[in-house]
């Protein structure tokens, strides 16, 4: 490893080139079917005004660079190396600053973490704490956990990545990721803020800020299962939050705010806060996938709130305060371009518990819905107010309500006398009208992973044999 140690302090000023990556939505594998795209040049993310910072749900300023005292200084510039390694062994970190620059680029970067400033393998574990990370380079992911048995602790820490394919905190193969109290930024393409990519893993996130800007990057990325409590999150160009295949993300008291406003792929035309879909990648497996939120607040600046297509999911709505100010729908399942035609629709479960729901749902031919209200829940809109597509069923728990806000078509139907406000509009349950004020008795429509199931046969997202052991 050419790495060089001084106690100055080292300021990054580099300029990337542009590179043609073949990426999934947000990936930059090469082993993504989706479209060749040519990415434009990140410059590096600018320093940022203390002043103009989130507020965490506490109330507190985001933790700044100038928070943290530096005691000495790491600095790689080697294509593919790494400013500090855990190769099977424990380390223990503080109080450092690591820049890096370098390129990388394919799989040994997005899966077994080539080029990344902070890497941890081979059951490693790492302790770090009170660091300035910084990085700029095409693959520069700044803290990387891969492996089984390998962990990576990392608290009270800035990190700040300028270059495309440079995710701030990154895990797959079944490592492990703990972080608490950071403030990552990211600026640029396929570089979300917590990343995921092929064999997943476990990710905890607590407190901090999160916020990115490139094309393709949301703030979480998600082929593995990611927990994150009490944050603040904010993405400028890219979706809020992507979720892959087989995968999860729980948001516990969290605030996100995402303004979908770029297209990093030509396979949908909707915008959208919240994605969850299977790319036929290979770089996550496929089945149900779930996302939930409990408390917090959830801004969508363009397009809808939720889109689902190509899996099966599970969506978990507990006290959330969701505005939607994208001028889209609340839910829509439907086909895009990922996927087999006639087999790649949205195959969702919505739990919604305590919420309240404004917007309508669009569930195309090849989708289905089965939505819960409960626990005095209330949904204020229309579902697939342009006639019967989809099949919908609707369970209406007693406390709960529906309000419609257009013409509705649906399938199955449950709920007790005056759950549903037609609010002057019309309700057809299979082709029939509902009469408001009538109780209603339906069946649920059947779910299985299999839903998602015809597309091809993936390798469940397990990282393919490291160079020198392929057969």
């Amino acid at each position: 490893m050419k790495a060089k140690v001084s106690k100055t302090y080292f300021v990054l000023v580099a300029i990337l080139t542009a590179v043609a990556t073949t990426v999934a939505l947000t990936s930059c594998n090469g082993g993504s079917t989706s479209q060749q795209e040519t990415t434009a040049a990140a410059t590096a993310a600018a320093t940022q005004d203390s002043a103009a910072q989130p507020q965490s749900n506490s109330g507190a300023t985001a933790l700044q660079e100038s928070d943290i005292q530096i005691n000495d200084t790491i600095e790689n510039t080697e294509d593919g190396g790494h400013a500090i390694l855990a190769d099977g062994e424990s380390k223990t970190v503080s109080h450092t600053l690591v820049t890096k620059t370098g390129e990388a680029d394919g799989d040994e970067a997005d899966f077994y973490g080539e080029n990344a400033a902070i890497f941890a393998t081979n059951g490693g574990t790492l302790n770090l704490s009170d660091m300035v990370v910084k990085t700029n380079g095409t693959h520069a992911n700044a803290v990387f956990s891969y492996g089984e048995g390998t962990t990576v602790n990392i608290a009270n820490s800035y990190i700040e990545t300028g270059g495309n394919c440079s995710g701030g905190l990154m895990t797959t193969g079944g490592g492990t990721m703990n972080a608490e109290n950071l403030t990552i930024t990211t600026s640029g393409n396929s570089s979300a803020a917590i990343r995921s990519d092929r064999g997943g893993g476990t990710v905890n996130v607590t407190g901090g800020s999160y916020t990115t800007s490139g094309k393709g990057s949301p703030v979480i990325y998600s082929t593995a299962d990611i927990t994150v409590n009490d944050a603040e999150m904010t993405s400028t160009a890219s979706q809020g939050v992507v979720v892959e295949g087989k995968n999860s993300v729980t948001l516990n008291n969290v605030n996100l705010t995402a303004d979908n406003n770029t297209k990093n792929s030509d396979k949908s035309d909707t915008y959208q806060a919240v994605m969850i879909y299977q790319s036929m990648s290979g770089d996550a497996a496929e089945g149900a996938s779930s996302f939930a939120m409990n408390g917090g607040t959830l801004t969508n600046k363009n397009g809808d709130v939720f889109f689902v297509n190509n899996t099966v999911t599970d969506i978990s709505l507990n006290n959330a305060s969701i505005t939607n100010n994208g001028g889209g729908v609340f839910l829509r399942a439907a086909a895009a371009g990922w996927g087999s035609e006639g087999s790649n629709g949205g195959q969702v479960t919505l739990h919604a518990s305590n919420q309240s729901i404004n917007g309508d749902m669009i569930v195309d031919s090849v989708s289905h819905l089965n939505l819960y209200l409960k626990s005095s829940s209330a949904f204020t809109g229309a579902i697939n107010s342009d006639g019967q597509a989809g099949a919908v069923y609707v369970d209406i728990e007693d406390g709960s309500t529906w309000t419609l806000t257009g013409d509705s078509y649906i399938t199955s139907l449950t709920c007790s006398a005056n759950a549903v406000q037609l609010n002057g509009h019309k309700l057809f349950i299979n082709g029939v009208a509902y009469t408001e004020g009538a109780a209603s008795y339906g069946d649920a429509i059947a779910v299985t992973a299999a839903n998602s199931g015809a597309h091809g046969g993936m390798d469940g997202g397990t990282p393919p044999a490291k160079p020198g052991e392929r057969s």
